[in-house]
């Protein structure tokens, strides 16, 4: 098996995030695994490792908390043999503004966002002075859909579309990849944790197995923005084109004409 180098993956004891683990050991990848839950961690490791005969290392962290958060930095940042950054860890709401306490949602855009920012900020500037690497964002559907969940929560995915966009525009031509995916409703606990009940027997659920394999369909064909529940992928074509038609659109001088007359 070709050896791809070294992934971190964030949020890695239990569903997508190990998930993605196991698929990036089988295809040649080392693995570096961060997740709050350690003991849950270091059995997803251990069962990696010794199923793909990868070096698997299992890095406890909490990354809402700026001390942890720092030292994952360090690693991604100082990693010679890092090649794939995924950064998945995050949670969710589905409680709206007035049933939803302020503390926990700041706890969610430290984890959604600057997280995955300050992940994405050490792991870059190595990756471009190496001349190749690759960071996957894993967002929601509800990043181009916000009232279907808890308003701070779309926010946060928003910004994780966004951001990939731009590293997108912004490493172009430096040999660095980008991919951000948007789930939909997945089969995980992630529904639980959110509040909104077991999810995994919903019709609508998409196991993890099938979702972490068509984002990596996805990531093989180049695509930096995959949508895996997505049927027809014409729509986010014709989206995207529009979006790009409006941006084209902003530069002027004046405002619109309906906004200089008055009534």
């Amino acid at each position: 098996m070709t050896n791809k180098g070294m992934a971190l993956v964030t949020g890695a004891s239990s569903g997508i995030g190990a998930a993605y683990a196991d698929r990036l050991a089988r295809r040649g990848y080392d693995l570096i695994l961060v997740a709050r839950n350690a003991g849950r961690l270091e059995e997803t490791a251990l069962a990696i490792g010794r199923e793909t005969g990868r070096s698997v290392r299992a890095l406890p962290a909490d990354l809402s908390h700026a001390d942890d958060l720092r030292r994952v930095e360090r690693v991604v940042r100082e990693g010679p043999d890092l090649t794939l950054l995924v950064n998945n860890a995050g949670f969710g709401e589905v409680a709206p503004l007035l049933q939803s306490n302020v503390d926990r949602m700041e706890q969610m855009v430290a984890l959604n966002v600057t997280a995955l920012m300050r992940l994405t900020y050490a792991a870059v500037p190595a990756f471009v002075g190496r001349g190749g690497g690759a960071v996957i964002n894993i967002a929601s559907i509800a990043a181009v859909a916000p009232e279907i969940l808890n308003g701070v929560y779309g926010g946060t995915k928003a910004f994780v579309l966004a951001f990939t966009q731009s590293l997108r525009h912004e490493l172009a031509d430096k040999g660095v990849r980008v991919q951000v995916v948007l789930p939909g409703g997945t089969a995980t606990e992630f529904w639980e944790i959110a509040g909104h009940g077991d999810y995994r027997g919903s019709p609508f659920a998409m196991s993890v197995d099938d979702m972490v394999d068509a984002a990596l369909v996805g990531f093989d064909r180049g695509e930096v923005v995959t949508f895996p529940s997505l049927q027809d992928g014409g729509l986010w074509d014709t989206y995207e084109s529009q979006r790009l038609r409006l941006a084209s659109d902003f530069r002027h001088a004046r405002p619109g004409a309906r906004y200089l007359s008055p009534g």
